[in-house]
């Protein structure tokens, strides 16, 4: 028996829902004072080396991992982890 999503009629009408997919690449803590000092040319360290994964999330829920690539002239995201199957349901 699988577990996909699409076998299952009575939430069929949320498959085309829009969802909010964010990339965080990392993320620093840094005071007011600082925060006011950044300019033009500023660099911001994050905490993660930089080849490390990429967080993938929808909404706020981390779903993957992967890395940054490029893709038609825009960044993108390949995927490398999946943390959380957004198509599968939780067993009952």
């Amino acid at each position: 028996m699988t577990n996909d999503i699409s076998d299952n009629p009575s939430i069929e009408f949320l498959l085309d829902v829009p969802i909010q997919l964010n990339a965080e690449l990392g993320s620093c803590e840094m005071t007011c004072r600082e925060l006011l000092k950044l300019d033009i040319g500023s660099v911001v360290q994050l905490d993660k080396p930089a080849h490390a994964s990429v967080d993938l999330f929808v909404n706020t829920k981390l779903v993957a991992r992967g890395e940054v690539v490029v893709a038609e002239g825009n960044f993108g995201i390949k995927i490398k982890e999946v943390v959380s199957r957004p198509g599968s349901l939780p067993k009952a």
